[in-house]
């Protein structure tokens, strides 16, 4: 509800801002002089909008920066709220869903008792390897 009503305020705030910044008039006339060129400046006094548009553009700039603090704010609850029960699970002990674990070294095989028939062992396929002859010295002549 609050975050709703948040965004709605935000996005308004946003389209509203637009259209006072678009109406305030610059050194070429803006968008204020298409929407009646000098005549707004007879609406609004001899200073032109001026005056009345920069307080609109103030305050619609504050409302805008102070939805857009309190929406990061409410979306980060979630987090927040997140974070808290990871931290109470891993304090039950339940925690290690997500962690590794250590894979662990197989034990060797049992020795045979005495008297009893050692089991035969298959041959292997792999060669034994040879020795590799070293490398000649390298030659000291001139």
């Amino acid at each position: 509800m609050l975050t709703t009503l948040l965004e709605i305020l935000h996005i308004s705030a946003c389209v509203f801002l637009m259209l006072v910044v678009l109406l305030q008039q610059g050194k070429g006339g803006g968008m204020g002089a298409a929407f009646g060129g000098g005549a707004t400046q007879q609406v609004f006094g001899g200073r032109g909008a001026g005056n009345l548009l920069t307080r609109a553009t103030a305050v619609c700039a504050t409302i805008f920066m102070l939805t857009s603090v309190s929406l990061a704010y409410v979306a980060s609850a979630g987090d927040r709220d997140l974070k808290a029960h990871i931290l109470e699970e891993q304090r039950k002990g339940k925690g290690n869903e997500g962690t590794r674990v250590k894979a662990t070294k197989p034990k060797p095989p049992a020795t045979p008792a005495e008297g009893a028939p050692a089991a035969p062992t298959a041959p292997t396929d792999t060669p034994t390897p040879t020795p590799t002859p070293a490398p000649p010295a390298p030659s000291t002549q001139p």
